[in-house]
């Protein structure tokens, strides 16, 4: 029995043991029958205050956690009684590639971008090889995390194909810009006659302080032939036409002739040169029959907006068509300071009214999902073909295209995943767009209102309706990540922008629906035409008096440093911002955190308290060591120094055993 017990002793006492191989004769002394206190003492010399502090923190770090997560749980909870659904981020990572490969392909030349191109084949070949091992083979063990980690290569091999393939695009541009007797022309400046392919909407060049209508255009187009010193070159490339007069009237397709003189573009542009044009635009060739019938539909439409009053018959136009010839100076510069530009460029908001009510009209006819999603698709089209092909047009129609396939396909809708594949698509036809700023902006705008904007409203109480809460948050959300790219164009902060927005904003819907259902009645009912163009003139010309009032207000447009200060600056405001928001519609969440936050430090005090005590107990039971000699004993044996002892028994320094002195007094015995 005796013998039974003390192997269930030993049994009992191997769950507290470490398992560290020091401290043997410690672990010995403390299972066969040691006090309490005597073993707690032994253990921590044995393992010293290290083991204990990370043990404490660890356990510290788990309780806040698990306090943390309960509190966040319930804050869900007492929010909404459904649980909030994850951002699928797949294809942030292959959009993100992508995008970086179109950018390095305007910058390196076309050598290294074939040696960027055989790296991303190669990485991608390995990871896909990685992948199919792991999936073909038998031994590897089958956890939770195979899975997402060959997803996660397969995700990434996919990324890399597709940067490659940007990149290769992007090389035979680059071709086009270093190499052959085009760029010989170019970089000579010779002058050329040139017959071109317009590619693009004339953007006008205005100088800062300039009234009335612009004196030079600016037009991308495309080469078809160029004669320069009895020499024809038939080649496609791109080209940016600067000139005045009739570059303006110029539409998307139409075919011209141009004299001028080449003259090589700014580095990281995808143009191959810039052709500055001695004249305006000579022979002009019959433009398509749909890019005619849409320039013509817009002239009409700015001309039955003329008995408007001058700020909304500016304005309606450029808010429904994006033309925003007739905008009135004093006006544009007054959107300008309170940052409501975005309304006169037709973008994301206009594709998604126009979406919506297309949706809306084969719901209310009972049209299946098929014959739906066609009439939607065939309406964003003929909305894109009216006001032009714009990189914020093309990324919001590509984005409502594929939203609308996937709901036409019974799936349901993931904002970031239809965003990442539009940026993707884009970027793939046309690689220069990763340089143009106006597609950054409209990527960050959509970017902030999917990510910002519905992590916002979900925020707000039960109370505030919703339309009030996207109201205020879409424009906010949409404001906090262009901001910075903003300051960087135009150094100054908008500070009365989220107000104007918000003010505007119930304004805007009922100008684009009723102003685009307008455009085709000019030409088949004009009478009815004028009767919407009236009703969205009046919401119109309210957008125009919040402008014109806010940017009378004091401080409505504040200077900000320029460059990469002002971009740092304006991010970390944007943070701030952020932050400010959420800790003002959460304040519960708030005073949660300060207690989290308290309770970390106040765990982490205290585990330096232990940490310290115990180090410092280490310390003190050390054994002291006496002073070493001078010389070395081996050396002068007779001045050997011996540690000073008392009378009676004590243990010999070092020797681990009791000695007997003898030394009772100053006197020999």
């Amino acid at each position: 029995m005796h013998a039974l017990g003390r192997h269930d002793a030993q049994q009992a006492g191997a769950a507290d043991r470490p398992r560290s191989a020091a401290g043997t004769s410690t672990r010995d002394d403390a299972r066969n029958g040691a006090p309490a206190n005597l073993r707690r003492r032994l253990l921590r010399s044995a393992h010293g205050p290290r083991r204990s502090f990370q043990k404490f923190y660890a356990a510290q770090s788990a309780r806040v956690r698990d306090s943390d997560r309960k509190a966040r749980q319930e804050a869900d909870a007492d929010s909404s009684g459904t649980p909030r659904r994850r951002t699928d981020v797949r294809l942030a990572l292959p959009a993100a590639l992508v995008w970086a490969a179109s950018v390095a392909g305007l910058w390196l030349p076309p050598l290294a971008l074939a040696g960027v191109c055989c790296a991303l084949l190669v990485l991608a070949a390995l990871l896909l090889r990685r992948t199919f091992k792991a999936r073909t083979s038998r031994r590897a063990p089958r956890g939770h995390g195979k899975p997402a980690r060959r997803s996660f290569l397969t995700t990434m091999a996919v990324a890399l194909l597709l940067a490659a393939t940007a990149a290769a695009h992007s090389a035979v541009a680059a071709t086009q810009r270093h190499d052959g007797p085009l760029a010989a022309a170019v970089s000579a400046g010779k002058s050329v006659v040139a017959v071109l392919e317009v590619a693009g909407t004339p953007r006008a060049l205005t100088a800062p302080n300039q009234a009335g209508p612009p004196a030079r255009w600016s037009v991308p187009v495309w080469t078809r032939d160029i004669s320069t010193g009895g020499v024809v070159l038939r080649t496609r490339a791109q080209l940016v036409v600067m000139g005045g007069g009739g570059w303006g009237t110029v539409v998307p397709g139409e075919m011209v002739r141009a004299t001028g003189k080449l003259r090589p573009a700014d580095p990281g542009k995808e143009e191959a040169g810039i052709l500055t044009a001695s004249s305006g635009p000579g022979q002009p060739f019959a433009p398509p029959i749909l890019q005619g019938a849409a320039k013509e539909l817009r002239e009409r439409f700015v001309s039955a907006a003329s008995f408007l009053a001058p700020d909304p018959r500016g304005l309606l136009p450029g808010m429904v068509t994006g033309d925003t010839s007739a905008l009135d100076e004093g006006l544009n510069s007054a959107m300008k300071s309170v940052g409501m530009t975005h309304l006169t460029a037709v973008s994301g908001a206009n594709c998604s009214l126009v979406l919506g009510a297309l949706l809306l009209l084969a719901r209310r006819f009972r049209l299946s999902r098929l014959p739906a999603a066609a009439l939607a698709v065939a309406g964003l089209g003929l909305f894109v073909l009216l006001v032009g092909p714009d990189a914020s047009v093309l990324r919001a129609a590509v984005m409502g295209a594929v939203a609308v396939a996937a709901l036409a396909a019974g799936r349901s809708g993931r904002g970031l995943s239809f965003l990442c594949l539009a940026v993707i698509g884009l970027l793939l036809v046309d690689p220069g767009l990763g340089s143009s700023f106006g597609f950054l902006l409209s990527v960050l705008a959509t970017l902030g209102i999917i990510i910002l904007g519905q992590r916002m409203m979900s925020w707000t109480p039960p109370f505030v309706p919703r339309w009030a809460a996207a109201a205020v948050a879409v424009p906010l959300s949409a404001q906090l990540l262009c901001g910075p790219v903003i300051v960087v164009l135009q150094p100054q902060f908008s500070t009365y922008s989220l107000l104007a927005n918000v003010i505007a904003s119930p304004l805007v819907a009922p100008v684009t629906l009723l102003g685009t259902a307008a455009v085709p009645l000019v030409v088949l009912a004009p009478w009815v035409a004028t009767g919407l163009i009236a009703v969205a003139g009046t919401f119109s010309a309210g957008v125009a008096g919040t402008a014109r009032f806010t940017s009378q207000l004091p401080g409505a447009a504040l200077p900000w440093p320029e460059g990469v200060p002002g971009l740092l600056t304006m991010v970390f405001l944007s943070v701030l911002t952020f932050l400010t928001v959420w800790a003002a519609v959460r304040p519960r969440r708030l005073v949660r955190f300060v207690m989290a936050v308290h309770s970390r430090i106040v765990s982490l005090i205290e585990v330096l308290e232990r940490y310290a005590a115990g180090r410092l107990e280490s310390y003190s039971r050390k054994p002291r060591r006496m002073p070493a000699p001078r010389f070395p004993a081996r050396c002068f044996p007779s001045r050997r120094v011996l540690p000073k002892r008392g009378p009676g028994l004590d243990r010999a320094a070092g020797r681990g055993r009791l000695g007997y002195s003898t030394k009772l007094s100053g006197r020999k015995p």
